[in-house]
């Protein structure tokens, strides 16, 4: 039995929450997946100034219906909810288990592949070198040296555009390109700081988290907003080659969900201890510590089993 429409996409939002929580995985792999990205880069792009005029004239529930409000509403209420509830829990597992949290993602991801692979209708040359040309443009990302930590208001503006043009991507982390740029660490304490501050009552410390958070908001909505409308060009004219240069991203991705990293360099957190800066990805038998592969093995197979799930339960979709 069928799921009901707002809680099959509130829970999709929170699929996609836990996604864009974690550098190296995407939001945009979960919607695809979920059977949902194209619907959501269409009904984002669809939105303009003239819902202002519409609500006036058409009424409420016609605006709402015209611009597939209540798809969206659903869909971000329940990635808030996700991001809100599981950022300190994904931080915990990051820094206690990360070995164990990569594999999970990295099954993830590998079945990912397939799934969006097996979608190309038409294989060709330019197919190959657009799968080849996603994966050393994604691969070099994973490599790349992370920046320093912003302070501006315009570097946080300037974040949240290019983190949630990669979150609606398949294979490209948004999370991970904030870590990149710097702004993960002050994103991710945002956010966990605005949950805390408003139960402790702390309302100045809140409204600086908040004004954080506004900040990669706005950079975000001009980005997705941007963004979208060339996605839904590419999807209309170009879908072969973009599902090719989305494979692309995908495999690309994985050397930064490899389990087994070893770190070249550290840097310290806002809390003032030392976490990993830069990695590398080594075998099992070169990493520095218990490499777990049985349970690698299980995680990566649950991961695995769960696009599985996910393929399914879209199918059934409306």
């Amino acid at each position: 039995m069928a799921l009901p429409r707002n809680i099959s996409v509130i829970l999709k939002g929170i699929l996609m929450g836990a996604a864009d929580v974690v550098p190296g995985v995407s939001g945009g792999t979960i919607a695809f997946i979920t059977g949902i990205y194209e619907e959501l880069i269409r009904t984002i792009d669809d939105l303009d100034l003239g819902i202002f005029k519409d609500f006036k004239e058409l009424g409420f529930n016609a605006t709402i219906k015209k611009y597939n409000l209540g798809f969206l509403v659903a869909l971000f209420g329940g990635i808030l909810i996700s991001i809100l509830s599981l950022s300190k829990v994904i931080t915990y597992l990051l820094e206690e288990h990360p070995v164990l949290v990569w594999a999970f993602f990295f099954g993830l991801v590998l079945a990912s592949i397939w799934y969006i692979g097996k979608q190309i209708k038409h294989w060709n040359v330019l197919v190959i070198i657009a799968i080849i040309s996603g994966t050393a443009i994604s691969y070099y990302i994973t490599i790349a040296e992370p920046l320093g930590s912003p302070d501006s208001w315009w570097y946080l503006i300037f974040s949240g555009f290019i983190a949630i043009i990669a979150m609606i991507l398949p294979g490209v982390s948004g999370a991970f390109l904030l870590l990149l740029l710097g702004s993960y660490q002050t994103v991710l304490n945002s956010i966990t700081g605005l949950v805390e501050s408003i139960a402790a009552g702390e309302w100045k410390e809140a409204l600086s988290n908040l004004g954080n958070i506004a900040l990669i908001g706005i950079g975000a909505i001009l980005g997705i907003k941007v963004f979208s409308r060339a996605l839904t060009w590419l999807f209309e004219h170009k879908e072969n080659l973009t599902l090719a240069l989305l494979t692309g991203f995908m495999i690309g991705s994985l050397n930064k969900l490899w389990p087994w990293k070893e770190v070249i360099s550290t840097r310290l957190n806002s809390e003032g201890q030392e976490v990993p800066f830069l990695e590398r990805s080594v075998l099992p038998s070169q990493f520095d510590g218990d490499p777990q592969i049985l349970l690698v093995i299980v995680l990566t197979v649950i991961g695995l089993a769960l696009i599985l799930i996910l393929e399914r339960w879209a199918s059934q979709k409306p």
